[in-house]
């Protein structure tokens, strides 16, 4: 087999690894299978303020997946890009509803993944969540007050972070200007 064919080889197989990743994920998380979430992580995973390593992101999933009783995580897309022979990032899409306190919750989640190969196996280095809303199942996500509507997550920390985060989509709208944001954004 030639060079460049190995490496189209190996690029190919890394990719249909790494998308791998969100769907084990999302089924490890609505299973509450906290060893197989762990597992998708690199074992020196840096959890912040929980410490390091993959027993200190099984304890920050542990109280966190509390939050609400049944989950469903539905991953929707997913961009990878390879940046060296053992590392990538990738932007993942998500729908995901999450049952809380008699009521379902659905958010427009966006993924912000980078991934490492360790010891053969692409595992997530660091996920960033970043939302577009969070509504109740019968409400639209911008009816009343910000596009956070989950009540349990009001707090400033959680507000949605999209599509405000890119900076592409930003100059986007500064160039259309204001009477074009109005026109689109204005209630009926």
């Amino acid at each position: 087999m030639s060079h460049e064919l190995l490496q189209r080889v190996e690029r190919i197989e890394a990719q249909l690894a790494i998308q791998q990743l969100p769907p084990r994920y999302a089924v490890a998380v609505d299973s509450r299978d906290l060893d197989a979430l762990v597992e998708l992580f690199v074992p020196d995973v840096d959890c912040g303020r929980w410490g390091r390593g993959r027993a200190a992101l099984k304890q920050f999933y542990q109280p966190t997946l509390k939050d609400f009783y049944r989950s469903v995580h539905q991953i929707c897309g997913h961009v990878i890009e390879l940046t060296a022979a053992d590392q990538a990032r990738g932007t993942v899409y998500c729908r995901a509803e999450h049952e809380d306190g008699g009521r379902w919750y659905v958010m427009a989640i966006c993924y912000f993944d980078d991934y490492q190969r360790v010891d053969g196996q692409w595992c997530f280095r660091r996920r960033k969540e970043r939302h577009w809303y969070s509504a109740d199942h019968l409400e639209r996500p911008g009816d009343g007050p910000g596009f956070q509507r989950w009540p349990r997550f009001a707090g400033e920390r959680h507000q949605p972070a999209l599509p405000q985060y890119w900076s592409s989509w930003r100059a986007y709208w500064q160039e259309a200007g204001e009477a074009a944001v109005a026109e689109v954004t204005k209630k009926a």
